[in-house]
This record gives structure tokens, sequence and C-alpha cells, in this order.
């Protein structure tokens, strides 16, 4: 079975450290301007966070794949 979601078999912890690996904290914090990443932040934290607050997940799903994209290129 094919999956059409981009995302599938990603995990959130997954696309997490990836982007934070790539980026690091502070600019992943002015990209996506969510206090998790402003704050003290951590991946446990972030992830209790985006977790809970899907308006603040989509906004890292839809980063995450934008950054896929330039991988890409």
């Amino acid at each position: 079975m094919n999956s059409k979601d981009p995302l599938h078999g990603i995990t959130l912890e997954t696309l997490l450290t990836e982007l934070v690996e790539h980026y690091g904290w502070e600019a992943l914090g002015k990209e996506i301007n969510i206090n998790c990443f402003n704050q003290n932040p951590s991946i446990k934290s972030s992830l209790t966070f985006l977790r809970r607050t899907p308006w603040a997940r989509a906004k890292v799903e839809d980063f995450y794949l934008m950054y896929r994209v330039q991988q890409k290129k």
C-alpha cells in the first residue's frame, strides 16, 4: 500500500531533530515563532507542546516539507 502523505513513516521526533540539527534552535525559533523554540528549547519539551497543539505542529510539518524540497535541489 502506497501512502500519498509525504510525512508517512516520519515521526515528529525525527523531523524535529533533523530541523534542529540543520538550523539550530535560534534559527528555527526565528523561522517558526513559537515559545517552545525560543525559551529553554529541548526536543522533549517541544515534542510535548507540538503533540498538544495542532496549529504549531502543522507549522513545523509544513516547514519540514519545504526544507526537504530544498534539500533535493
